[in-house]
């Protein structure tokens, strides 16, 4: 088997999971983001909603966004006793539902990996201050 090969077959970090389930629910591919999540996983979204599968934020984010996607800054590992929590810290970018375009919007998720796949999920980030503030509201 070639080092190539090798490489392609190891298993995942904790950290290279979370990355691909990020990058799969940026393109966005909820379906494939899944894959990297134990069936039934509760995603606790900005505002305290909860989501049993990618579709749920997908969804949710179609109604505030044309399009958005984050630029991960980094990935905290935090190794635990059978569990991993990852978080992925950085900003979000693109356009609001308007076409109005915006970066620099913090996030930090929080994710829970156990045996090779997310089991939580934990969403924050700066996009309802920011959409007070468009509405004149001081946030």
């Amino acid at each position: 088997m070639s080092i190539a090969a090798q490489a392609d077959a190891r298993p995942l970090s904790d950290a290279e999971i979370v990355e691909a389930y990020l990058t799969a629910s940026m393109i966005p591919d909820p379906d494939a983001a899944a894959a990297y999540m134990k069936p039934g996983t509760v995603i606790t979204f900005t505002g305290g909603r909860e989501f049993d599968h990618p579709r749920g934020p997908t969804g949710f984010n179609a109604k505030r966004y044309r399009w958005v996607k984050k630029r991960m800054d980094r990935f905290d590992v935090c190794p635990g006793t059978g569990e991993t929590v990852v978080y992925s810290v950085g900003t979000l970018y693109g356009e609001w539902i308007d076409g109005t375009p915006f970066e620099g919007n913090r996030y930090v998720d929080r994710f829970v990996v156990k045996g090779g796949q997310i089991v939580k999920m934990d969403v924050w980030n700066d996009s309802a201050e920011r959409i007070l503030v468009q509405r004149g509201i001081e946030a």
